[in-house]
């Protein structure tokens, strides 16, 4: 055996090592996604808002009348925007330093220390409530931007949508044995002498312990790469923080060269922004319109964890036979089906709703994780962060809109049905947007090597 082929499979084996590690920061932030966002939060907070409430049933954050029912959506909308303000420095930051990992820990535990912090959340506190789902979720949000820039670096054109796919997928298991966890606690609460009220905020908080537990582990495997175009120790020389909004511009300078970059991601922005809305607003809608209590909520949701695992890895395979592009177009088009189902879903039948539940659970995971994997082949070298900061922006930076929408429809309406079916617009203008960009043009513009299928 030669030297050369030594090198090649102890570098073979890194990347594999570094992919593993990867694949653990989703298995560690995505119980936030689901225990506290899709699950606990909304119902819980909507109670507590509700009892903040005056007798027409609107609490006055800073003197807004606003109906304890969209305390929720507006919070998820606030988050969104203060995301919005600090990706872009920390994607300048992570490309202008090549400090990753630093960027990425500071984010993650931010987050989870917001979370844990819901133990807190009782009595009428939804002011609380609110502030920390602020922060958690757009910590989350600048965490996945650094997260995501990794991508380009691990994996190869031909692997991206495999190994997009299994980050998703270990996210979606330990979304699924958490929810077992939560289920346990939550339906034997009074044999562990527990009220109600303390299981739910025991498991919130748990979601931040494990959000923070398992970060530790792409921490240690996961590497920072050395940034070529700039000189040994200049790296910091202007501060990356007060670069940021400026790299921010130069970004956006550099993406109308790639317009075909930029048509993907306004596909992206518009269906993301409906796929973002249906995850944090099911639980509201299961219980507040449809009167499901929270322990078919949550084994609805159990049950989209589990099917999204083997909806990642099928769409991933699907993909390779298919095209990444056209199987997420056939995702798009169940995406609207559910929504007009969900409309007409009658009150009190868990049945029904456990049957949309298996139908978002084998979209959910394959239409995010090779939307993650096509964009990573239209990003040029050297400037993954910052495009992925672009990225991100779509993907929760823009998605005020979608809860902004929900909420505004309940506030107008009355009825979270109305609200539910605003949201059919995101996923065919979307489907008509993305079905317009010419992919594999579009990577060879960016300057990368163009995969036999995409």
């Amino acid at each position: 055996m030669t030297a050369d082929t030594v090198d090649r499979a102890d570098r073979a084996a890194d990347r594999s090592r570094e992919q593993r590690g990867w694949y653990f920061y989703d298995f560690a932030c995505s119980v936030y996604s689901t225990s506290v966002l899709t699950v606990f939060l909304g119902p819980y907070l909507t109670s507590v808002a509700k009892a903040a409430a005056d007798a027409e049933g609107f609490v006055h954050p800073l003197g807004i009348p606003v109906r304890a029912g969209s305390v929720f959506a507006y919070a998820v909308s606030v988050s969104v925007v203060v995301a919005v303000l600090v990706m872009p420095l920390a994607g300048a930051a992570a490309d202008r330093t090549g400090r990753k990992k630093p960027l990425l820990a500071a984010a993650a535990y931010l987050g989870a220390g917001a979370t844990a912090g819901m133990f807190f959340l009782d009595g009428d506190r939804y002011l609380l409530g609110a502030l920390l789902l602020i922060v958690a979720n757009a910590s989350l949000s600048v965490s996945m931007v650094l997260y995501n820039a990794f991508l380009p670096q691990i994996a190869g054109p031909e692997e991206r949508d495999a190994v997009s796919s299994r980050g998703w997928a270990f996210g979606y298991t330990s979304g699924a044995l958490v929810l077992v966890l939560n289920l346990v606690l939550y339906t034997g609460h009074d044999s562990f002498g527990l009220s109600e009220s303390a299981a739910v905020r025991i498991c919130l908080a748990s979601a931040g312990v494990w959000w923070g537990a398992f970060t530790l582990v792409p921490l240690r495997r996961l590497r920072d790469r050395r940034v070529p175009r700039y000189a040994k120790g200049t790296e910091n020389t202007e501060g990356a923080v007060g670069t940021g909004w400026r790299q921010l511009v130069a970004t956006l300078r550099d993406m109308r060269r790639h317009p075909l970059t930029l048509s993907f991601l306004l596909a992206y922005l518009v269906y993301n922004d409906g796929i973002q809305t249906v995850i944090s607003q099911a639980s509201i809608y299961g219980s507040e319109e449809l009167g499901l209590d929270q322990t078919t909520l949550i084994t609805a949701v159990l049950l989209v964890q589990i099917l999204a695992v083997a909806g990642a890895l099928g769409m991933g395979r699907m993909a390779r036979s298919y095209g990444a592009k056209r199987t997420i177009l056939g995702s798009l088009a169940v995406w609207t089906l559910i929504l007009v189902s969900g409309y007409f879903l009658p009150a009190g039948a868990p049945v029904a709703f456990y049957a949309l539940a298996a139908a978002i659970g084998l979209v959910l995971g394959g239409s995010q994780a090779l939307s993650r994997s096509l964009f990573s082949h239209l990003v040029p070298s050297g400037k993954e962060a910052e495009y992925f900061s672009a990225y991100e922006m779509s993907d929760r930076g823009l998605s005020w809109l979608g809860p902004l929408v929900f909420g505004l429809a309940y506030q107008l309406t009355g009825s979270y049905r109305d609200a539910i079916i605003s949201l059919v617009v995101f996923f065919v203008l979307g489907f008509g947007l993305l079905a317009r960009v010419p992919v594999r043009q579009a990577i060879a513009a960016a300057g990368n090597p163009v995969p036999e299928r995409i």
